[in-house]
């Protein structure tokens, strides 16, 4: 939290205290005591022990230090203590006393210490009891008084002494530990602070990845829907208008074809955006993607692609999505040959294996006899397609043949094979 600069220079520490206000209350409570320890000194110079003004000034004086050693008592909380120590048998330093105590208490909460202040508070009480009670006894009755009994003097003392180190030490121990308490409880609240800032930052992070991800599926399947209707669309456009004049019924054939690609391309779309419009839940789909590929291969046979289907093992359906998958690499594999391996020989294999399902794409080095179409390429293709697969949990191959030809396969684990009902 920042503050102002004028905050900031009114609560500059100064040598050991931490704030102006805590240097201005010790030198109050210096003062005071100071003044009563000066008072206390000349009196017993001059008073009790009657000796020149000279040693009763020199007694005040003496006082006077040891009030004004409560200065440090926040740097050395002891120092005043032994002071008092020294200034009790005089029957002065009350006040230095009781706020020795309780600084000495405040400061030394930790259980070490705190054994050390209730040693030395023992002291200080045997101390002031033994003088309260001497003090007592040694004054004389005077002339026909009674004296009152020595129990009473005993417990006068007692109380006294009590009255005296029991509740500066008391309260000096109970503020301590109350403090204590708080910067422990600040300390953990910052430390859940940073935690909290910390998790906000990995969720932030986790959400940006995710919006990152969620935008890479929705680009690739776009691409896989789009990329391969719209190849075949311009394959035919670029039929009809090579052959329009001479051959007029095949021409509307390329259209009638075209225009369906189209409506196809377009229904494909729908689909996905009504899925991004719905919840996250899962979306039900219809039977396996994988039967389609029989259409799939005729709709590139339309287009002039000379390609083939082979289908091995025995049919096995498998999840949505892994159905999905291996549809959108065949479809992409399509596409691929119609811009680049114009008039070559295309083989699209389908093998249901003990260890999963392979699809394959595989074309012959393009002769030259075929016109090559020009369609754009963004290059993301063969990525998509792979981390398709990838994300399954299989394995996916594409790069040359040594024919010359080009192969993309991929392979989803059995794993994701749609098991029976045992009850059914």
């Amino acid at each position: 939290m920042s503050m102002s600069p004028g905050v900031g220079a009114r609560d500059r520490g100064l040598w050991w205290w931490a704030r102006r206000r805590s240097a201005l209350l010790d030198c109050a409570l210096a003062a005071l005591a100071a003044l009563e320890c000066a008072l206390g000194g000349y009196s017993l110079a001059a008073q009790r022990f009657h000796l020149g003004l000279g040693w009763a000034v020199a007694a005040a004086v003496v006082g006077a230090l040891g009030g004004a050693s409560l200065l440090v008592r926040r740097r050395w909380p002891v120092v005043p203590v032994l002071v008092s120590m020294i200034l009790v048998p005089g029957l002065f330093g009350i006040v230095l006393l009781i706020v020795a105590l309780y600084t000495m208490a405040v400061s030394w909460t930790w259980p070490s210490r705190r054994r050390r202040a209730l040693a030395l508070s023992s002291v200080v009480f045997v101390e002031t009891l033994a003088v309260t009670l001497f003090s007592f006894l040694a004054v004389d009755p005077q002339p026909g008084e009674q004296a009152p009994a020595t129990w009473v003097f005993v417990l006068i003392a007692v109380l006294v002494a009590v009255g005296l180190t029991v509740p500066p030490l008391v309260t000096g121990l109970y503020i301590g530990a109350r403090r204590r308490l708080v910067e422990s409880l600040k300390d953990r609240a910052h430390g859940l602070e940073a935690e909290l800032d910390l998790l906000a930052e990995r969720a932030s992070e986790r959400a940006r990845r995710a919006r990152l991800e969620e935008r890479t599926r929705i680009a690739r399947e776009m691409h896989d829907v789009v990329a391969h209707r719209v190849s075949l669309m311009v394959v035919h456009a670029g039929a009809v208008e090579r052959i329009v004049a001479r051959d007029p019924e095949r021409a509307a054939q390329s259209a009638k074809l075209m225009a369906e690609t189209g409506r196809q391309a377009l229904n494909e779309l729908r689909e996905i955006l009504g899925v991004l419009r719905m919840s996250e839940e899962p979306v039900a789909q219809g039977p396996g993607q994988l039967a389609e590929l029989p259409r799939l291969v005729d709709q590139s046979k339309a287009a002039g692609m000379v390609v083939t289907l082979t289908v091995s093992g025995s049919r096995q359906p498998y999840t949505a999505g892994a159905e999905q998958t291996a549809y959108r690499v065949v479809q992409e594999a399509l596409t691929n040959a119609h811009k680049h391996a114009g008039g070559a020989q295309v083989s699209v294999l389908l093998a249901y294996l003990p260890n999963g399902v392979r699809v394959a794409v595989v074309n012959d080095c393009p002769s030259g006899a075929g016109e090559q179409v020009r369609l754009p390429s963004g290059g993301n293709g063969l990525v998509g397609m792979e981390e398709r697969v990838l994300a399954l949990g299989g394995s996916f191959t594409a790069g040359p043949e040594q024919d010359g030809g080009f192969r993309v396969q991929a392979l989803l684990p059995s794993r994701l094979a749609v098991r029976p009902d045992p009850l059914v």
